[in-house]
Protein backbone atom coordinates (compact mmCIF):
# COMPACT_ATOMS: atom_id res chain seq x y z
CA UNK A 1 0.00 0.00 0.00
CA UNK A 2 0.52 3.77 -0.76
CA UNK A 3 1.34 5.65 2.66
CA UNK A 4 -1.06 8.20 4.24
CA UNK A 5 -4.27 8.64 1.77
CA UNK A 6 -4.66 12.41 1.55
CA UNK A 7 -7.43 12.55 -1.40
CA UNK A 8 -10.01 10.19 -3.34
CA UNK A 9 -7.59 9.24 -5.73
CA UNK A 10 -4.96 7.89 -3.12
CA UNK A 11 -8.15 5.63 -1.69
CA UNK A 12 -8.83 4.14 -5.49
CA UNK A 13 -4.97 3.64 -5.95
CA UNK A 14 -5.01 1.58 -3.00
CA UNK A 15 -8.50 -0.10 -3.47
CA UNK A 16 -6.94 -0.86 -7.48
CA UNK A 17 -4.05 -2.77 -5.88
CA UNK A 18 -6.35 -4.61 -3.47
CA UNK A 19 -9.69 -5.74 -5.90
CA UNK A 20 -9.47 -8.41 -8.18
CA UNK A 21 -9.41 -6.79 -11.93
CA UNK A 22 -13.00 -7.85 -12.65
CA UNK A 23 -14.27 -6.44 -9.67
CA UNK A 24 -12.39 -3.83 -9.88
CA UNK A 25 -13.32 -2.84 -13.48
CA UNK A 26 -17.56 -3.59 -12.34
CA UNK A 27 -16.79 -0.95 -9.67
CA UNK A 28 -15.08 1.35 -11.94
CA UNK A 29 -16.53 1.51 -15.48
CA UNK A 30 -18.51 3.62 -17.46
CA UNK A 31 -21.06 3.04 -20.37
CA UNK A 32 -19.36 1.89 -23.91
CA UNK A 33 -16.51 4.71 -24.91
CA UNK A 34 -16.70 6.16 -20.81
CA UNK A 35 -16.99 10.05 -22.60
CA UNK A 36 -19.57 11.02 -19.66
CA UNK A 37 -17.59 8.42 -16.96
CA UNK A 38 -14.48 10.98 -17.64
CA UNK A 39 -17.19 14.12 -18.34
CA UNK A 40 -18.98 13.59 -15.00
CA UNK A 41 -15.37 14.69 -12.79
CA UNK A 42 -14.12 17.01 -15.67
CA UNK A 43 -17.57 19.18 -15.51
CA UNK A 44 -16.36 20.46 -11.98
CA UNK A 45 -13.75 22.51 -13.88
CA UNK A 46 -15.50 24.17 -15.68
CA UNK A 47 -16.83 26.39 -12.75
CA UNK A 48 -14.59 28.45 -10.78
CA UNK A 49 -15.59 29.30 -6.85
CA UNK A 50 -15.60 33.12 -6.23
CA UNK A 51 -14.86 33.93 -3.04
CA UNK A 52 -15.99 36.50 -0.13
CA UNK A 53 -13.37 37.71 2.27
CA UNK A 54 -13.13 39.49 6.11
CA UNK A 55 -16.42 37.44 7.37
CA UNK A 56 -15.50 35.64 10.47
CA UNK A 57 -15.07 31.86 9.61
CA UNK A 58 -13.89 30.91 12.58
CA UNK A 59 -16.28 28.31 12.74
CA UNK A 60 -18.14 26.32 10.36
CA UNK A 61 -21.35 24.54 10.24
CA UNK A 62 -21.97 21.99 7.44
CA UNK A 63 -25.06 20.77 8.64
CA UNK A 64 -28.10 20.15 6.88
CA UNK A 65 -32.05 18.73 6.87
CA UNK A 66 -32.15 16.13 4.06
CA UNK A 67 -35.57 14.40 4.09
CA UNK A 68 -36.60 15.24 7.85
CA UNK A 69 -33.00 14.20 8.63
CA UNK A 70 -30.64 16.53 10.54
CA UNK A 71 -26.57 15.17 8.86
CA UNK A 72 -23.57 16.34 9.95
CA UNK A 73 -22.82 17.65 6.40
CA UNK A 74 -24.51 17.55 2.76
CA UNK A 75 -22.88 14.72 1.60
CA UNK A 76 -24.48 11.14 1.70
CA UNK A 77 -23.47 7.59 0.34
CA UNK A 78 -24.97 6.67 -2.94
CA UNK A 79 -26.21 3.55 -3.52
CA UNK A 80 -23.38 0.75 -4.98
CA UNK A 81 -24.19 -3.01 -5.76
CA UNK A 82 -22.55 -5.69 -4.04
CA UNK A 83 -20.48 -4.10 -1.70
CA UNK A 84 -19.10 -7.70 0.08
CA UNK A 85 -17.10 -7.81 -3.34
CA UNK A 86 -15.08 -5.03 -2.28
CA UNK A 87 -14.31 -6.25 1.76
CA UNK A 88 -16.25 -8.98 3.56
CA UNK A 89 -18.42 -6.87 6.15
CA UNK A 90 -19.54 -5.14 2.72
CA UNK A 91 -23.10 -2.91 3.22
CA UNK A 92 -22.81 -3.07 7.16
CA UNK A 93 -19.28 -1.53 7.20
CA UNK A 94 -20.67 1.14 5.68
CA UNK A 95 -23.53 1.25 6.94
CA UNK A 96 -21.66 1.58 10.22
CA UNK A 97 -19.42 4.19 8.99
CA UNK A 98 -22.23 6.91 7.57
CA UNK A 99 -23.72 6.31 11.29
CA UNK A 100 -20.57 7.04 13.22
CA UNK A 101 -19.95 9.92 10.36
CA UNK A 102 -23.41 11.48 11.34
CA UNK A 103 -25.24 10.76 7.38
CA UNK A 104 -27.48 8.95 5.50
CA UNK A 105 -26.79 5.98 3.00
CA UNK A 106 -28.65 4.31 0.64
CA UNK A 107 -28.61 0.99 -0.06
CA UNK A 108 -28.62 -0.82 -3.34
CA UNK A 109 -31.65 -3.49 -4.17
CA UNK A 110 -28.83 -5.17 -5.23
CA UNK A 111 -26.95 -5.57 -2.12
CA UNK A 112 -24.82 -8.37 -0.60
CA UNK A 113 -26.21 -7.94 2.77
CA UNK A 114 -30.22 -7.98 3.54
CA UNK A 115 -32.25 -4.89 4.35
CA UNK A 116 -32.62 -5.99 7.78
CA UNK A 117 -29.05 -7.09 8.76
CA UNK A 118 -27.78 -2.98 7.02
CA UNK A 119 -30.16 -1.59 9.60
CA UNK A 120 -29.57 -3.97 12.54
CA UNK A 121 -25.56 -3.31 11.32
CA UNK A 122 -26.30 0.39 12.59
CA UNK A 123 -27.84 -0.49 15.74
CA UNK A 124 -25.54 -0.93 18.99
CA UNK A 125 -28.36 -1.68 21.25
CA UNK A 126 -31.63 -2.27 22.11
CA UNK A 127 -33.79 1.06 21.92
CA UNK A 128 -30.90 2.53 19.92
CA UNK A 129 -32.83 4.22 16.31
CA UNK A 130 -30.12 3.41 13.90
CA UNK A 131 -28.96 4.92 11.28
CA UNK A 132 -30.24 7.05 8.66
CA UNK A 133 -30.89 4.64 5.80
CA UNK A 134 -33.03 4.85 2.51
CA UNK A 135 -33.73 2.19 -0.29
CA UNK A 136 -32.79 2.34 -3.44
CA UNK A 137 -35.59 0.15 -5.66
CA UNK A 138 -36.10 -1.21 -8.98
CA UNK A 139 -39.17 -2.48 -10.08
CA UNK A 140 -38.89 -6.11 -11.09
CA UNK A 141 -41.03 -7.68 -13.56
CA UNK A 142 -42.52 -9.28 -10.72
CA UNK A 143 -44.66 -6.23 -8.83
CA UNK A 144 -45.02 -8.31 -5.40
CA UNK A 145 -41.49 -8.76 -5.36
CA UNK A 146 -40.66 -5.41 -5.59
CA UNK A 147 -43.24 -4.57 -3.23
CA UNK A 148 -41.68 -6.64 -0.58
CA UNK A 149 -38.61 -4.49 -1.09
CA UNK A 150 -40.68 -1.82 0.08
CA UNK A 151 -42.10 -3.29 2.98
CA UNK A 152 -39.40 -5.44 4.21
CA UNK A 153 -37.82 -1.52 4.27
CA UNK A 154 -40.24 0.45 5.99
CA UNK A 155 -40.52 -2.57 8.37
CA UNK A 156 -36.69 -2.18 9.34
CA UNK A 157 -36.97 1.50 9.14
CA UNK A 158 -36.10 2.96 6.36
CA UNK A 159 -36.51 6.72 5.88
CA UNK A 160 -37.36 6.95 2.12
CA UNK A 161 -37.26 4.97 -1.56
CA UNK A 162 -35.30 5.89 -4.08
CA UNK A 163 -36.45 4.53 -7.02
CA UNK A 164 -33.95 4.09 -9.93
CA UNK A 165 -35.78 5.59 -13.10
CA UNK A 166 -32.81 5.08 -15.64
CA UNK A 167 -32.51 1.33 -15.80
CA UNK A 168 -34.77 -0.33 -18.16
CA UNK A 169 -31.81 -2.48 -19.66
CA UNK A 170 -28.39 -1.99 -18.45
CA UNK A 171 -26.08 0.11 -20.31
CA UNK A 172 -23.37 -1.95 -21.84
CA UNK A 173 -20.05 -2.03 -19.94
CA UNK A 174 -17.16 -3.18 -22.09
CA UNK A 175 -15.10 -4.45 -19.13
CA UNK A 176 -18.05 -6.40 -17.92
CA UNK A 177 -18.63 -7.74 -20.77
CA UNK A 178 -14.46 -8.91 -21.20
CA UNK A 179 -14.69 -9.92 -18.15
CA UNK A 180 -18.07 -11.88 -18.41
CA UNK A 181 -18.39 -10.39 -15.60
CA UNK A 182 -20.20 -12.65 -12.44
CA UNK A 183 -20.58 -12.92 -8.56
CA UNK A 184 -18.01 -14.04 -6.67
CA UNK A 185 -19.67 -17.92 -5.49
CA UNK A 186 -19.61 -17.41 -2.37
CA UNK A 187 -21.78 -14.51 -2.38
CA UNK A 188 -25.28 -13.18 -3.86
CA UNK A 189 -27.58 -10.44 -3.87
CA UNK A 190 -29.03 -11.32 0.06
CA UNK A 191 -32.22 -9.75 -0.64
CA UNK A 192 -33.64 -12.45 -3.43
CA UNK A 193 -34.65 -16.02 -2.28
CA UNK A 194 -33.77 -18.08 -5.69
CA UNK A 195 -30.79 -18.01 -7.77
CA UNK A 196 -32.24 -17.01 -10.71
CA UNK A 197 -32.96 -13.39 -8.52
CA UNK A 198 -29.97 -13.49 -6.26
CA UNK A 199 -27.46 -13.16 -9.47
CA UNK A 200 -26.09 -16.42 -8.37
CA UNK A 201 -26.32 -18.60 -11.17
CA UNK A 202 -23.32 -20.62 -12.37
CA UNK A 203 -23.42 -19.28 -16.84
CA UNK A 204 -24.18 -15.81 -17.76
CA UNK A 205 -22.47 -17.07 -21.28
CA UNK A 206 -20.22 -14.64 -22.93
CA UNK A 207 -22.09 -11.28 -21.79
CA UNK A 208 -21.89 -9.34 -18.95
CA UNK A 209 -23.53 -11.39 -15.98
CA UNK A 210 -25.30 -8.89 -14.63
CA UNK A 211 -26.66 -7.60 -18.16
CA UNK A 212 -28.22 -10.92 -18.50
CA UNK A 213 -29.82 -10.53 -14.91
CA UNK A 214 -31.01 -7.04 -15.75
CA UNK A 215 -32.90 -8.51 -18.76
CA UNK A 216 -34.23 -11.19 -17.53
CA UNK A 217 -35.38 -9.48 -14.12
CA UNK A 218 -36.01 -5.91 -14.52
CA UNK A 219 -39.20 -4.55 -15.92
CA UNK A 220 -38.60 -2.54 -19.19
CA UNK A 221 -42.33 -1.59 -19.49
CA UNK A 222 -41.48 1.15 -16.44
CA UNK A 223 -43.46 4.10 -16.99
CA UNK A 224 -44.52 7.54 -15.20
CA UNK A 225 -47.86 5.77 -13.80
CA UNK A 226 -45.44 3.62 -11.87
CA UNK A 227 -44.68 6.45 -9.64
CA UNK A 228 -48.25 6.59 -8.94
CA UNK A 229 -48.60 3.11 -8.25
CA UNK A 230 -45.31 3.14 -5.93
CA UNK A 231 -46.77 5.96 -3.90
CA UNK A 232 -50.23 4.24 -3.52
CA UNK A 233 -48.05 1.34 -2.00
CA UNK A 234 -45.96 2.92 0.61
CA UNK A 235 -46.45 5.82 2.98
CA UNK A 236 -42.21 6.24 2.51
CA UNK A 237 -41.00 9.96 0.60
CA UNK A 238 -40.48 8.73 -2.88
CA UNK A 239 -37.10 10.04 -4.61
CA UNK A 240 -36.75 9.72 -8.20
CA UNK A 241 -33.24 8.56 -9.54
CA UNK A 242 -31.52 9.09 -12.85
CA UNK A 243 -33.65 13.00 -13.98
CA UNK A 244 -31.23 14.33 -16.61
CA UNK A 245 -33.57 16.82 -17.90
CA UNK A 246 -35.98 20.11 -17.30
CA UNK A 247 -39.09 18.01 -18.87
CA UNK A 248 -38.61 14.99 -16.74
CA UNK A 249 -38.42 17.15 -14.07
CA UNK A 250 -41.23 18.96 -14.38
CA UNK A 251 -43.49 15.59 -15.36
CA UNK A 252 -42.05 13.97 -11.74
CA UNK A 253 -43.36 16.75 -9.71
CA UNK A 254 -46.71 16.84 -11.65
CA UNK A 255 -46.76 12.79 -10.54
CA UNK A 256 -45.92 14.18 -6.58
CA UNK A 257 -42.22 12.97 -6.19
CA UNK A 258 -40.85 13.96 -2.68
CA UNK A 259 -37.26 14.48 -4.67
CA UNK A 260 -35.30 14.59 -7.64
CA UNK A 261 -31.55 13.05 -7.63
CA UNK A 262 -29.87 14.17 -10.44
CA UNK A 263 -27.85 11.43 -12.00
CA UNK A 264 -26.70 9.53 -15.18
CA UNK A 265 -26.25 6.81 -12.99
CA UNK A 266 -22.05 7.11 -12.61
CA UNK A 267 -21.95 7.18 -16.31
CA UNK A 268 -23.04 3.23 -16.68
CA UNK A 269 -25.89 3.45 -18.50
CA UNK A 270 -26.32 5.84 -21.75
CA UNK A 271 -22.60 6.97 -22.61
CA UNK A 272 -22.79 10.63 -24.27
CA UNK A 273 -25.37 12.21 -21.86
CA UNK A 274 -24.32 15.81 -19.85
CA UNK A 275 -22.34 15.62 -16.97
CA UNK A 276 -24.94 16.02 -14.02
CA UNK A 277 -23.27 18.85 -12.60
CA UNK A 278 -24.20 20.27 -16.25
CA UNK A 279 -27.90 19.89 -16.13
CA UNK A 280 -28.14 20.59 -12.35
CA UNK A 281 -28.87 24.08 -12.33
CA UNK A 282 -31.74 23.72 -15.44
CA UNK A 283 -33.57 21.13 -13.11
CA UNK A 284 -33.27 23.38 -10.04
CA UNK A 285 -34.58 26.35 -11.85
CA UNK A 286 -37.97 24.45 -13.17
CA UNK A 287 -38.29 22.85 -10.00
CA UNK A 288 -38.70 26.28 -7.69
CA UNK A 289 -38.09 25.03 -4.61
CA UNK A 290 -41.20 22.73 -5.23
CA UNK A 291 -39.04 19.60 -3.79
CA UNK A 292 -35.48 18.99 -2.75
CA UNK A 293 -32.75 18.23 -6.03
CA UNK A 294 -29.77 16.30 -5.29
CA UNK A 295 -27.28 15.14 -7.44
CA UNK A 296 -24.27 12.44 -7.85
CA UNK A 297 -21.76 11.72 -10.25
CA UNK A 298 -17.59 12.60 -10.59
CA UNK A 299 -17.39 14.42 -6.63
CA UNK A 300 -14.17 14.12 -5.61
CA UNK A 301 -13.03 16.95 -3.60
CA UNK A 302 -14.88 19.42 -1.22
CA UNK A 303 -14.51 21.75 -3.61
CA UNK A 304 -17.20 19.62 -5.91
CA UNK A 305 -19.22 19.00 -3.42
CA UNK A 306 -19.52 23.10 -2.93
CA UNK A 307 -19.96 23.79 -5.94
CA UNK A 308 -23.11 21.69 -6.37
CA UNK A 309 -24.20 22.88 -3.42
CA UNK A 310 -24.20 26.60 -5.31
CA UNK A 311 -25.75 25.59 -8.47
CA UNK A 312 -28.59 24.30 -5.96
CA UNK A 313 -27.75 20.64 -4.66
CA UNK A 314 -29.51 20.08 -1.57
CA UNK A 315 -26.95 17.44 -0.90
CA UNK A 316 -24.99 15.17 -2.48
CA UNK A 317 -24.21 11.53 -3.27
CA UNK A 318 -21.08 9.30 -3.44
CA UNK A 319 -20.63 6.06 -4.91
CA UNK A 320 -16.92 4.83 -6.41
CA UNK A 321 -14.99 6.94 -3.36
CA UNK A 322 -16.97 4.61 -0.65
CA UNK A 323 -16.21 1.49 -2.43
CA UNK A 324 -12.51 1.99 -2.39
CA UNK A 325 -12.52 3.13 1.69
CA UNK A 326 -14.19 0.07 1.91
CA UNK A 327 -11.79 -1.67 -0.25
CA UNK A 328 -8.95 -0.43 1.58
CA UNK A 329 -9.90 -0.85 5.08
CA UNK A 330 -13.65 -1.71 5.39
CA UNK A 331 -15.90 0.40 8.15
CA UNK A 332 -12.49 2.42 9.21
CA UNK A 333 -11.66 3.36 5.56
CA UNK A 334 -15.35 4.62 4.74
CA UNK A 335 -15.07 6.77 7.86
CA UNK A 336 -11.64 8.03 6.74
CA UNK A 337 -12.69 8.91 3.28
CA UNK A 338 -15.91 10.45 4.57
CA UNK A 339 -13.56 12.48 6.99
CA UNK A 340 -11.22 13.82 4.31
CA UNK A 341 -14.32 14.90 2.16
CA UNK A 342 -15.82 16.11 5.02
CA UNK A 343 -12.48 18.34 6.54
CA UNK A 344 -11.89 19.41 2.15
CA UNK A 345 -15.82 20.83 2.53
CA UNK A 346 -14.80 22.85 5.35
CA UNK A 347 -11.77 24.45 4.64
CA UNK A 348 -13.42 25.07 1.45
CA UNK A 349 -16.37 27.02 2.93
CA UNK A 350 -14.01 28.99 5.33
CA UNK A 351 -12.16 29.92 2.47
CA UNK A 352 -14.59 30.80 0.46
CA UNK A 353 -16.26 32.82 3.19
CA UNK A 354 -19.32 30.78 4.05
CA UNK A 355 -19.96 30.08 7.77
CA UNK A 356 -22.69 27.29 7.33
CA UNK A 357 -24.44 26.01 4.24
CA UNK A 358 -27.21 28.42 4.40
CA UNK A 359 -24.62 31.29 3.06
CA UNK A 360 -23.97 28.84 -0.32
CA UNK A 361 -25.46 30.24 -3.22
CA UNK A 362 -25.43 30.70 -7.25
CA UNK A 363 -22.92 34.18 -6.52
CA UNK A 364 -20.12 31.67 -5.22
CA UNK A 365 -19.46 30.37 -8.68
CA UNK A 366 -18.99 31.46 -12.50
CA UNK A 367 -18.47 29.41 -15.23
CA UNK A 368 -14.85 29.26 -16.56
CA UNK A 369 -15.75 31.60 -19.74
CA UNK A 370 -16.84 34.32 -17.25
CA UNK A 371 -14.85 37.23 -17.55
CA UNK A 372 -14.42 39.88 -15.16
CA UNK A 373 -16.50 43.37 -15.40
CA UNK A 374 -12.74 44.96 -14.41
Amino acid sequence: MSGQRVCVSDFEEDARKILPKAVYDYYRSGADDQNTLADNVAAFKRWYLVPRVLRDVSTVDLSVSVLGQKLSMPVCVASTAMQRMAHPEGETATARACKAMGIGMMLSSWATSTIEEVMSATSASVGDGGGILWMQLYIYRDRDLTLSLVRRAEMAGYKAIFLTVDTPYLGKRLDDVRNRFKMPPHLSMSNFSTASLAFSEGDYGNDSGLSVYVAKAIDPTICWDDITWLKKHTHLPVIVKGILNAEDAVQALSYGVNGILVSNHGARQLDGVPATLDVLEEVVKVVQGRCDVYMDGGVRRGTDVLKALALGAKAVFIGRPVLWGLACQGEQGVIELLELLKEELRLAMALSGCRSISEVNKSLVRRVDFTSRM
